[in-house]
């Protein structure tokens, strides 16, 4: 049994706690100034993060033509070995194609995307045969085992060759063109006397 007796009392006896500071408008302010001024940093670090990621220069991209050429170039290589040739001077063709005019010709077989080819414009009426013939000829050697002999491999690359060199845009050839007619003109230069 416990009692509250006055001798128990006197010893539970605490100091008085000392008085809470209460902060007044002048330190809310110079907290809230602090916050503002850490999250202006923030946004101007980020800020700067950003431009400086969008002022890295970026590589134009490689022209579908230009890339069609250093590949069928590449392919070169493998002329001795008549299937993985064809394999990628077609590949090549048909890559070319569907950058060049957003043509989808890589996953069709070679019938279904020359009956699609033959509804478009995109190509003229001579192209679309010689590309028909250039592509039935590849599946010759893909899928049916014929073995051609160097020279047909290479008809079938400069077929390829001509039908980058026929479709690629009208400012880049003439571009080319104005570069070559430059490299074969001797350029004058004036005596200072």
């Amino acid at each position: 049994m416990i009692t509250n007796s006055p001798a128990t009392a006197a010893n539970d006896i605490r100091d008085i706690k000392p008085p809470i500071e209460i902060m007044t408008g002048w330190t809310w302010l110079w907290w809230a100034l602090a916050i503002l001024a850490v999250a202006g940093a923030a946004i101007l670090l980020w800020r700067w993060w950003q431009n400086r990621k969008a002022n890295v220069p970026v590589a134009p991209p490689v022209p579908a033509h230009v890339r069609a050429k250093q590949k069928l170039a590449e392919a070169l290589a493998l002329i001795s070995q008549p299937k993985p040739f064809v394999t990628a001077v077609s590949d090549t063709a048909r890559f070319y194609l569907e950058e060049r005019f957003q043509f989808h010709a890589p996953e069709r077989t070679t019938e279904e995307f020359l009956r699609e080819l033959a509804g478009t414009k995109l190509l003229m009426p001579d192209q679309k045969e010689s590309l028909g013939n250039f592509l039935e000829s590849c599946d010759l050697v893909k899928f049916a085992k014929y073995e051609p002999g160097e020279n047909e491999l290479r008809g079938l690359h400069g077929a390829a060759v001509r039908l980058v060199e026929e479709t690629e845009p009208a400012e880049t050839k003439a571009e080319d063109e104005k570069a070559e007619s430059g490299k074969e003109q001797p350029q004058e230069v004036e005596s200072v006397k």
